[in-house]
Formats: structure tokens, sequence, C-alpha cells
């Protein structure tokens, strides 16, 4: 290699030393190709010195063209040190040599060494810039302050009408979201060639102004500038952004009238242009009419299946990448991962995992990172997810949100709360919208009404509220913390184009029991144009339902499918059975779900039996069970309800073995909790919590309120204590429910007549309800309850709710309750779980069904039993 250096170098060395001020356009092609020759035979550092040495021994250290190409070459080798030194040593440096090193410097990433390089050149090289200086350094601008400062220096120099300036000033403005600036700097261009328009349209789009993106593009039309392939690249997103088909389906015909459809970049477009849409077989259809496929062509189709539900097809087009013998990329494996969540397949998960850690993506690219954080995530993995988390060698702010929203899909409002503090201490990473939308669920959940109004307030600072999704956030945590009026204020003030703030209203009103405030609005927003959609029947006719609004609620539902075209399922029917089932027309429920187009789940034949127990119907509540208990057998509650039955007749040893059961097949019942906000602090209470700083002060309130609540006419039911233990332990246990605990947490710790917020996982237990409002009328005070049902807003001895979850039927209680041991004795009839008929008359529904459902503090029982 040396000698064929050597020769080129020796045949050429005539030319080289007269070479320096001669523009190349002059130099003959002969000589330039043996000068190129020379440069493309370095593939490696060794081979790149050895040529350097050569050069600087044959005396051409000085040559600023050759050693400028020296400087390119290293750092396409990947030495940027040696690029450095090598440019650091050139004496007599032009602006071709300047534009160099700024290039590689951008190229590899180094943007301050980029802005540091041009800033020298600018003050002190004595060197003139060209418009081939600004647009690598536009695009190394790390914030607007120091694209405003290159900008100053275009204007300085003249170069503001060149068209290339032009479009990377226009690309820099809109990076920044200063996309008004940019598009002043798109106005004031003189002449636009079609790199311009498509620069402005990109902009645009990049900052979700899809009208604006649109009316260039009709400008565009009207000064005659055709569309290149980048143009119909560019404007297919924007259609998918405005929500208009009609104009993909027209710019689809503009590729097909001037020939473009052949090429692959448009051809790729279009599938995510349609696929963004729903179109699968228009998207499929522009794949098989593809000639030349790439792999961005088979990551957009499997994306397209994948983004729409459609798992089975999207891992189908996987495997015939394969077998076309086109190997997956980096892009590739985050859709698959995304396949395996929707399959639930845990197993291939893993496995793709691995696969991942074998090629080094791990280390490679974040992405594919945050997608197995995401992955394990949603397959219920959070441990696995924190894992792959603690693995990655780079976080960005995106890592912290997926784990942010990992935990809180998972019911982990304390764990998303403390990764959001671990994140504040990261002073690198800036939390973004994706942060707030993650971490406002999680102070929901928890009822952190004051950490959710610091949020808001620092969401005021920057403007991030009236972002819809921030909003809308913002909204449900006001709602969710029982502070509705604020949650209506903000409603109002944020922009309410789209159905996603109708909706979060509209259930915050439902939950708190407003259920014509929430048909009205409704009908405002059906007044202000606003298309509705499945998420905003399901509020609506939810709201309907907890205020007893059977003409409204049909009204909704009709309007649903024949002016709105929306298809209800498994939770649009769910709610009109309830509705239905809560108002007495228990036949017309019934029909309801024989009716329905897809097969009834548990949670329909759930609300059905909730129904027929409130209204004494017997034989339509032992066919509901019976259904129940077909489609949703391995419920956990099932086994709390049968061991539940067998504590309250005293028949323990059938109790421990139905617990026993429950615990050999993995089964667990959530603990229940309730939280208390205090100040800025969030305290959490379980039942019989005794390790409370002031568990004493608590325990004392609560015996002086029970002794007042005697007095008043409270008796204690001690139908909600399943354990074997004698009464003046029931009543212990009783005022040791974790509400109770909160409660009187908060009445110790806050002003006379100050409303206390409580924040229950489950739902009330009878006794809890009925104390409550005891605690209500002697305290004066207004006492909050959100459980996983709706609001109980106690005041003066009565409850929002008008006691209509504690109407029980005794005699359909008896009938459900042999029908659940008829059941499982089908199913397990080796355990031989005997039940006595006659042990059941007068037995309460009420702790069957507040056990079976979720609700109330039984579940200790049950557990520690279990243990």
């Amino acid at each position: 290699m040396f000698y064929a250096f050597s020769s080129q170098i020796v045949a050429t060395s005539q030319f080289e030393a007269n070479f320096h001020g001669v523009p190349i356009a002059t130099v003959s092609r002969d000589r330039e190709n043996k000068t190129k020759f020379v440069f493309h035979s370095c593939t490696d550092i060794g081979t790149a010195k050895q040529l350097h040495a050569l050069l600087t021994v044959l005396g051409k250290a000085q040559n600023v063209v050759l050693f400028t190409r020296l400087v390119t070459l290293y750092a396409t080798l990947g030495d940027l040190s040696l690029s450095r030194n090598t440019f650091k040593y050139i004496q007599r440096k032009n602006i071709f040599t300047w534009n160099s090193m700024v290039a590689v410097f951008v190229k590899c990433g180094r943007y301050r060494d980029a802005m540091n390089c041009v800033s020298e050149l600018l003050s002190n090289s004595g060197v003139r810039p060209d418009f081939y200086t600004f647009p690598p350094v536009l695009k190394a601008c790390v914030s607007v302050v120091d694209g405003e400062k290159m900008h100053c220096w275009v204007l300085k120099m003249g170069f503001e009408h060149d068209v290339y300036v032009a479009a990377s000033l226009i690309h820099l403005y809109s990076r920044f979201s200063a996309v008004d600036v940019a598009h002043k700097v798109f106005g004031d261009m003189p002449v636009r060639d079609v790199g311009s328009w498509n620069a402005m349209i990109s902009g645009f789009l990049q900052n979700g102004k899809a009208t604006s993106a649109l009316g260039v593009l009709g400008r565009m039309k009207v000064e005659g500038v055709k569309m290149d392939t980048v143009t119909v690249a560019s404007v297919l997103p924007v259609c998918a952004q405005a929500n208009d088909v009609v104009c993909g389906m027209l710019v689809h015909l503009y590729v097909i009238k001037h020939g473009l459809e052949s090429d692959l970049f448009v051809c790729n477009a279009l599938i995510n242009m349609y696929s963004k849409f729903g179109r699968l077989q228009d998207a499929q259809r522009v794949f098989d009419g593809m000639k030349v496929r790439d792999v961005v062509s088979w990551n957009s189709i499997i994306a397209a299946y994948e983004q729409n539900d459609d798992p089975v097809t999207a891992l189908r087009l996987f495997k015939g990448m394969q077998f076309v013998g086109m190997g997956p990329d980096l892009l590739t494996v985050v859709s698959l991962i995304s396949i395996f969540v929707q399959l639930s397949d845990r197993r291939i998960g893993r496995a793709a995992h691995g696969f991942v850690m074998r090629r080094g993506w791990l280390e490679e690219d974040v992405v594919i990172g945050n997608a197995l954080v995401n992955m394990y995530a949603k397959l219920g993995l959070i441990d696995c997810a924190r894992a792959v988390f603690e693995q990655l060698p780079r976080r960005d702010v995106i890592s912290w949100n997926t784990l942010i929203t990992g935990y809180g899909q998972n019911g982990l409002a304390s764990e998303a709360i403390d990764a959001y503090n671990m994140m504040g201490e990261c002073r690198t990473i800036i939390p973004n919208q994706g942060t707030w939308v993650s971490i406002l669920p999680a102070y929901s959940h928890i009822g952190a009404l004051q950490q959710g109004m610091k949020i808001h307030g620092r969401l005021i600072k920057n403007s991030l509220y009236l972002d819809v999704f921030v909003a809308t956030c913002l909204i449900d945590m006001y709602g969710e913390c029982g502070k509705l009026e604020d949650a209506m204020s903000l409603f109002y003030e944020i922009p309410r184009e789209t159905s996603v703030p109708w909706n979060a209203i509209i259930s915050s009103l439902g939950i708190h029991g407003h259920g014509k405030e929430a048909v009205q609005l409704f009908k405002d927003m059906q007044a202000e144009g606003v298309k509705a959609d499945h998420i905003t029947f399901v509020s609506l006719l939810s709201a309907c339902s907890h205020s007893g609004l059977v003409d409204e609620g049909q009204w909704c539902f009709d309007l649903m499918q024949k002016d709105c075209g929306v298809k209800p399922n498994l939770k649009h029917y769910g709610c009109m059975v309830d509705l239905f089932g809560r108002a007495g027309y228990l036949e017309k429920a019934h029909n309801l779900v024989n009716n329905m187009p897809i097969q009834a789940d548990a949670s329909i034949w759930g609300t059905l039996l909730s129904a027929c127990r409130i209204h004494g119907n017997a034989e339509l509540g032992t066919l509901a069970l019976d259904r129940l208990l077909e489609v949703d057998s391995e419920n956990v509650g099932y086994y709390v309800l049968l061991s539940n039955i067998y504590a309250n007749v005293g028949k323990w040893e059938g109790a421990v073995k139905v617990r026993s059961l429950a615990k050999d097949r993995g089964l667990k019942k959530t603990p229940g909790w309730s939280s208390v906000v205090v100040g800025s602090v969030v305290e959490v209470f379980y039942a019989g919590n005794q390790t409370h700083p002031q568990c004493t002060e608590i325990y004392k309130e609560l015996r002086v309120l029970n002794a007042k609540m005697k007095s008043l006419g409270y008796v204690p039911d001690y139908s909600f204590v399943l354990q074997d233990v004698e009464e003046d332990e029931k009543e212990q246990i009783l005022i040791s429910h974790s509400e109770r605990l909160a409660i009187a947490f908060g009445l110790i710790s806050t002003p006379p007549k100050y409303p206390i917020r409580i924040f229950k996982n489950l739902r009330v237990c009878g006794d809890c309800h009925n104390a409550t409002k005891y605690i209500s009328k002697i305290t004066e005070r207004d006492i909050i309850v959100r459980d996983s049902n709706r609001f109980h807003h106690f005041k003066d001895g009565f409850c929002s709710c008008g006691d209509y979850c504690f109407q029980y039927d005794a005699v359909l209680s008896q009938m459900l309750l042999l029908m659940v041991q008829w059941k499982l004795k089908m199913k397990f009839p080796a355990q031989n779980l005997q039940v006595d008929v006659q042990t059941f008359f007068g037995f309460r529904w009420n702790n069957i069904h507040e056990t079976c459902v979720g609700g109330g503090e039984q579940q200790k029982g049950f557990d520690s039993a279990a243990q």
C-alpha cells in the first residue's frame, strides 16, 4: 500500500506543488481522480497515518487541499483527535479548511466544538465565511440564542437571501419551536426553491401546526412549484396530523400522476400515512405494489398493523421479512416488543430482550432500552422493567417517563412518585409534556392534592398547562381529589377543540354524582362542534348511571350509534346494564345482555348481579351468578367470598381450607389502604396499623368518637368482621379499619371544621360508611371519601350517595350463597367444601358482595389466615 501511495503521489507531485490557490474546477480530471483514489484507498487509521507520513516526507505539509482532505479522512475513520490535530497544524487555512472542520464536528455530534470553531473563524482567522459555512453551523446550535447569534452573522455577511442558508434558518427556528420566526424568514426570501418550501412545511409539521403546513402547500401550488419526493414525504405526515384523509389521498393521486409511486421514500411515507388513518388495506396495497423494499418498508408495514391492534398480522409480516432474507434492525425490534405486549407473551418478550442484548443494541440506542422498560411494565413485570432501566448506559427523559408510567399502570403510585423525585435530582434531565402526563395520575391516585397543585403552578410558569393532554391530566387530578370547582374552572381556560378535555370533565362530574350537569355539558360539546368518541360515551353513560338518569342514558346510547357512528363495546354495555339495573329495570337489563353482539364478560354479569341483589330478583340473580362464575372462575374474590361464608357461620376449618386453596393457586387479595393529606404530606394507613408515630392519639380519638356515636344510636355491624374473635375484639377490629384511622388522623391534625379528604383503593365497607356519617355530624366537618367506585360527600350525618350502595335483599343472598358453594364444590370436589343450607338464613349479602368486588377491610382476616 505504501508503494502504491508513493507512485500516485510522485505522479502528481508537480500538480500538487502548484495547486494552492487554483480553483479545483480548472484542474485536469485525470489528476483529480488520482488524488481521490489515494484517499479513498485508506480504509483504516493505520493506512491513513501512512498517507499522512508520506505527504509530510514529500513536502506536502502545507498543501491546504490535501491536508484538509486528511482532516475529513481521519474523522470519517472515527479518530476525531487526529482530525483536530491535523487541522491545527495547517498554517494557511482557507474557508474550505474551516468549513471542513466545522462539518466534521457536526457530523460527530460535537456541536459545542463546532460553535467554538465558527467563533474562532469569525473573530480571529481573517478568513471570510461563505454560504457553505452557515448551514452546518446552524444545525449545531444547541439553543435558540446560539441560533440568533448565527443569524446576526448571516445578516452581517449578506447571506440571508441565499436559499440554502435561509432553509437552514427555517429548520433552526422550527427545531426550537420558534416557527413564527421561521415563517418570517421564509416570507422574506426573494427566491424560493422547492427545498425552501419543504423546510417550511416540515417546520409547521414539527410544531403540530398541520393547518398552517397545508396552507403553505396551497401557496406552493399557486406559485406553480411542483412537489418533489421530499415534499410528498413531508406533506403526508401533515395530512395524518390534520386528520385529513382526503388530502392524503389527493397527494397519493399526485404521486401516481407524476410517476413518483416507484420512489422508495414516497412509498414508505404512504404506508405510514394510511396506517395513521387505520386504512390497513390501502397501506398493504402500497406495500404489495413496491418493486423494491428496504428495511424501512418492512418496518412501516409491520408498525402499521402493530399500531392498529393487529399483532398477529404484524408478526406474520415479520416472518415474511425474515423469509426474504431481510434482517431486522433496531426499529423492527421496537415494533416486535410492542407486538409481544399486545399478545401478552412474556416468554417471547424475554427472548426479544435476549436478542437485543446479544446484538449490543441496549448500549447503542436508548430507544430500544425504553421499549424494553415499557414492555415489562405493560406485562406486569415491573421489577424487570426497573432492572432494565438501571442497566441503561444512558437515560433520557423518555426513559424516566416510561418508568414513572409503568409504576402508575401497575397501581404503584408511591413508587411512581419516588421515581419522579429521583428524576428531579438529575440536572441534565428536563421534564417535558410526557413527564407531567405520567406523574399527575400518580398524585391523583393517592389524593396528593398539594403536590398536584405544585405541578400546576410549575406548568403555569411555562404555559404548558394549555397543552390539551397536560390540562386533561390536571382536570382529572382536581376531579379525583374532590376539587370539582377547580376542575371546571381549568376546563374553561384551556383549548377545547378535541374530545379529550370534554371526556375528562364529564367523567369528573359523573363520579361526583352530577349526572344532569354531565349531560348538559355533552350538549354544549355538540353545540361547539366537537366530535364525541367512545370514551365520551363511557363517561357520559357512567354519569347517567350514578345519577339514575334512565331516559337521558337511553338517549345517549341511541345517539352514540345512530348519529355519532360509535360502535358500543363492553364498557358501554356495562354502563347501560348498570343504568337499567340500578333503576329496577332488571328484565330490560337482562334483554340487553342477551341481545349484545359481543359476548358478555365478568363485569357485565357482575353488574347485573349487583342490580338483582339490590332489587331482590333471586331467579335472575342466580342466573347472573352462574354466568359470572363460568366466565371468571379464577377470580380470587370468589375464594374470599366462600371463606367469609364459613367465617360468618363459625366454620373456621372450612375457611382455612379455602384460604389454603387460594394460596396454593397463587391467588392473592389486594390489601386495602386509605390515605389522607395533611399539609404537603400524604399519610397512608392499612387496617390495624400500629406503627404510626401518632398511633396512641389516633386510637384515643377513635375511642372517644365511638362512645359519642353510640350515644346517638350507632350500633356496630359485626358482620363485617370475619375473624374468629370475641365481641369486644370485633369492635376493635372495626375501629381499626384503614378509613377510620385516616379520618381520626385528619381530625387531630387539622383545625376545627376543616374539610377532610380520604382516598381508599377499595370500596368503603358498610359499617365504616355508617360510622362516617355519625362522625361528620359530631365533628361538624365535611368528610370527602373517594373509594374505588365513586365519591362520598359526608355532611351533617348524611352521604351524597343516599346510602344507595348499601341496600341488600336477604333472601336473595341465601340463594346466591348456595350457588357459589355449589359451583366451587363442582370445581373442587376433592376439597369436600360442605355448606349447611339452614345456616345461611338471614345471612347478610353486604359483606359477601363487598368482599367479592373488592370493598372493605375483610381481606385482612383472609390474608392473615392464608399466611
